[in-house]
């Protein structure tokens, strides 16, 4: 006998039930905040958000037996009561604050909805509503700490991904039907997405977090940009070569599994063929990695930041018109050449970017490429872009820096053209 069967859900009495434990819910955060005010200074604890919480429960069950109407003058009504308390409140306090006020009105929607057929919607809003609650400390502190640019930045990202991405056709247009700007755009804002989110995983970091915590959330966004800024920083302070030298193994390393999971967004079945290649290449950049900071304790040294825009737009709209050029040549030189012209695609694509190729032979190998030429052309990229980032570490950096990175690449694409061999013959 199941659960169902024993306990009848739309009973009204399980419904209240449900409606007076979500405002106890709301009440215990809101009693505890206020435990130390003495008995009648509270305007309300967790017996008056439990009553709310039951009292929104009755007036959507009389709503249901007689109108509508009655849960607008209920809700009316509750807002001039908390409206006056609030205003004898305020002949007590200075604090304007209307957090509870909002909070009480919250719990008697919610004990509506739990009795109107929604009782899992009103129960995650509750526990949500509670946790707003109880973070007011550290929200107030990140918000102090957040700098105008970084604001901005942040509403960009909302600006580009809710308002302007819903809007685009998401068709095909152009040669073959190969622009879709839905994709294209969708794949701008997941690059940029991804460098925000990795901008302030350094920031809350903090600078002695070190070479290593830049390094691994700089590989989310452009390991390129931060092998440029290793190098030069190598030239400029030759003890710290070493440690950047594992900084930039670290980053580089990172690339493998972003691009595993740009794999899974496009297609999750090229995802199985690249796995074992790029995971082989990553471990060839770990595992010295780890072997450089063992040997090199970074406690003594101050950690370098990758000075970048947290959102990097530009340089994410530069990747969708890369996308879109990339997208558009795949077809042209798989009509043409067939899968030799992919490859030479992948090789030079991956001079500049591993991403952009990533997802176009994503996209391509549901309409015209094979999943086993997608996966080559992928791991072609990806060992391109590794010898592009040694040649900048050994002619842009120290010599130091250049030993440290040169035998770990070549040890990756060595790895990679063994796979490729494999899966070829």
């Amino acid at each position: 006998m199941s659960m169902d069967q024993v306990v009848n859900w739309q009973s009204p009495l399980w419904r209240l039930g449900i409606a007076l434990l979500l405002g106890a819910i709301i009440g215990l955060q809101r009693g505890w905040v206020t435990r130390n005010q003495k008995e009648g200074q509270r305007v309300a604890g967790i017996r008056t958000y439990s009553l709310i919480g039951l009292m929104g429960g009755l007036i959507g069950l009389l709503s249901e037996i007689y109108s509508p109407i009655v849960l607008g003058f209920a809700f009316v009504a509750l807002s001039v009561v908390i409206g006056i308390a609030y205003i004898f409140r305020l002949q007590l306090t200075t604090d304007l604050s209307i957090t509870s006020v909002i909070g009480i009105l919250t719990t008697f929607l919610l004990g509506c909805l739990a009795v109107s057929g929604q009782p899992v919607v009103a129960a995650s809003a509750a526990v949500v509503t509670a946790i707003i609650l109880d973070m007011k400390e550290e929200l107030h502190t990140a918000i102090a700490k957040i700098e105008e640019y970084e604001l901005d930045a942040a509403f960009r990202l909302l600006l580009i991904s809710v308002v302007m991405l819903p809007l685009l056709p998401n068709e095909g247009f152009g040669p073959w039907k190969a622009i879709n700007p839905f994709e294209i755009w969708w794949m701008v804002v997941l690059i940029a997405g991804i460098s925000f989110v990795g901008y302030f995983a350094i920031r809350i970091g903090g600078p002695r977090k070190g070479i290593l915590f830049t390094s691994l959330f700089a590989g989310l966004s452009s390991s390129t940009a931060l092998t440029l800024q290793f190098a030069n920083l190598s030239k400029q302070d030759k003890a710290l070569s070493p440690l950047l030298g594992g900084g930039i193994l670290l980053s580089c390393g990172t690339m493998f599994p972003r691009m595993i999971l740009l794999c899974s967004v496009i297609n999750t079945d090229l995802v199985a063929m690249v796995s074992l290649p790029l995971f082989m290449m990553m471990a060839c950049f770990y595992l010295p990695a780890v072997w450089i900071w063992k040997r090199n304790p970074m406690e003594d040294y101050q950690a370098p930041t990758v000075k970048r825009n947290p959102l990097a737009l530009p340089a994410a709209l530069m990747f969708g018109v890369v996308l879109m050029v990339i997208v558009v040549l795949s077809h042209t030189l798989q009509e043409w050449f067939g899968d030799t012209g992919t490859y030479v695609l992948s090789a030079v694509s991956g001079i500049t970017d591993v991403d952009a190729i990533t997802l176009a032979l994503g996209r391509q190998s549901h309409i015209q490429l094979s999943i086993q030429t997608a996966a080559l052309g992928i791991v072609l990229a990806a060992c391109v872009n590794s010898v592009v980032k040694m040649l900048m570490a050994w002619f842009i950096g120290s010599r130091t820096l250049g030993v440290y990175v040169v035998l770990p690449v070549m040890t990756s694409v060595v790895a990679a053209a063994l796979w490729a061999w494999v899966a070829l013959s």
